[in-house]
């Protein structure tokens, strides 16, 4: 099959949508959902990778502050993983971000072994790390509760997203705890 990589347009929004839930699906960000497109203020990149029929099959997303470029959204459809493109959407985002005074490539990801192994296998290294510990009152009714210090009076606590440090981890108290890893380049 043959694929585009170009920067992303408002009428891939449909496409752009469904591939990420798609390659989210069965990772640790699978409630990872937007409705929308997330903006990517200039100077950052937007570029898709697209087939035939001009559908999207493959997103990079990457903010750009000062020094420091950070993927936001790297995903390649399922139908379509396996074959390159993430490798090539990489390769043009590392392109078009040299010279521009970037020194540094990075992005956050969860704890899969596939997304883990992709990083490294590109030439990210492993440079910082933090817990994303969710807490659900549907896996445990106290769960949240016991996630926050001081509950608000009137205001019941149905889901709670924290950040903790890895000597504050307590992976067998809550359902789910990730390790929030930070790769990073030169680019």
């Amino acid at each position: 099959m043959t694929y585009t990589i170009r920067d992303y347009t408002r009428a891939d929004e449909g496409s752009w949508l469904r591939c990420r839930v798609l390659s989210f699906l069965n990772t640790a960000y699978y409630d990872d959902v937007d409705r929308t497109k997330p903006a990517i203020p200039v100077p950052g990149l937007e570029l898709v990778a697209v087939d035939r029929t001009d559908t999207v099959v493959g997103i990079m997303d990457t903010m750009v502050v000062g020094a420091l470029a950070t993927i936001d959204t790297v995903a390649v459809h399922p139908d379509h993983q396996h074959r390159g493109l993430g490798r090539a959407l990489l390769r043009r985002t590392r392109s078009r971000i040299r010279g521009t005074g970037v020194t540094t490539l990075d992005a956050w990801t969860r704890d899969d072994p596939d997304t883990l192994r992709w990083y490294r296998a590109m030439g990210f290294e492993e440079s910082d790390h933090y817990l994303h510990v969710f807490a659900h009152a549907y896996t445990a009714g106290d769960e949240p509760e016991r996630a926050v210090l001081k509950p608000r009076p009137g205001l019941r606590l149905m889901a709670a997203f924290l950040h903790a440090k890895l000597t504050d981890e307590a992976r067998g108290e809550f359902s789910r705890v990730h390790v929030c890893r930070r790769f990073t380049m030169t680019p």
